[in-house]
């Protein structure tokens, strides 16, 4: 496999990556025994976050496998920040996404690994060892689901929707409870399978709209192209078609406009 910047297909990125984070999500998996006994120390980081071995080992792994074959590239992770800025193309890692999960045993989280130029993601994929799924797509290559095709629903009416959110608190921004409140009272069912779980949900047409307040590029990069690519749409709280816009809402394309619709005021003013 070529290391050179620039010289690969998106196909070949996108085999590259699921082999990157099934070798990430593997690693932290085999912390489960520490989580199962709570043997797992977990501790704080500045912005409240938990983070804990099986995070710092998992990045680490995937950091070796990508200086052993892509050497020139960058890297951006949640846990030990960038390497070589200013390379063309990057890699963007979040080794545990839903560690408020992992360490309590819930099997919802993820690892995340994405492929980008500047913003434009190659690729992306995310993977759920301790649910068996994993959803992977690049531009132009479709999006599949443990090796088969998927798509979002067709699901036309909000009233007929799932919805979903990481935390319904919204504790750090509470201007977008409202918002949310009205979104959720008017769904089918609202509920928190939040984190990266929510993305792979819509993805795969078992729900319609996800919304995050605060995503990081190592959260969005890898589910923008695995919504897009099932046919969804996904955009930041004020419609910017971005993965680092710093929040999401991902929706089937049926209620694309619905959705954010009724978000429209949690998004006012970002980006300024």
């Amino acid at each position: 496999m070529s290391g050179a910047q620039g010289s690969e297909r998106p196909g070949v990125l996108l085999e590259a990556a699921v082999e990157l984070a099934r070798l990430a999500g593997d690693v932290a998996h085999g912390f489960a025994d520490e989580v199962a006994r709570a043997t797992l120390g977990v501790e704080t980081k500045a912005d409240g976050s938990p983070v804990t071995a099986a995070d710092r080992t998992a990045e680490q792994r995937a950091r070796e496998w990508i200086e052993a074959r892509f050497p020139e590239d960058g890297i951006l992770g949640e846990e030990f920040g960038a390497t070589r800025e200013g390379a063309r193309r990057r890699w963007i890692l979040d080794p545990i996404d839903g560690t408020k999960s992992f360490v309590r045993g819930v099997p919802l989280w993820g690892t995340l690994v994405a492929v980008a130029e500047e913003e434009t993601v190659l690729a992306g994929v995310a993977y759920f060892p301790a649910a068996g799924e994993l959803v992977a797509a690049a531009p132009g290559e479709g999006c599949w689901w443990n090796d088969h095709r998927c798509a979002v629903s067709r699901v036309s009416a909000l009233e007929r929707a799932t919805v979903l959110t990481t935390d319904e608190r919204f504790a750090t921004r509470a201007a977008f409870r409202e918002p949310w409140r009205r979104l959720a009272s008017r769904a089918a069912v609202a509920r928190s399978w939040g984190d990266c779980y929510g993305y792979l949900l819509v993805a795969t047409g078992r729900a319609e709209v996800m919304v995050d307040e605060i995503m990081s590029p190592w959260d969005a990069a890898a589910v923008m192209p695995i919504v897009e690519e099932a046919g969804g749409v996904f955009t930041d709280f004020a419609g910017r078609r971005t993965a680092f816009g710093g929040s999401a809402i991902a929706t089937n394309a049926t209620l694309a406009d619905a959705a954010r619709e009724v978000m429209r005021a949690a998004g006012a003013g970002e980006g300024a």
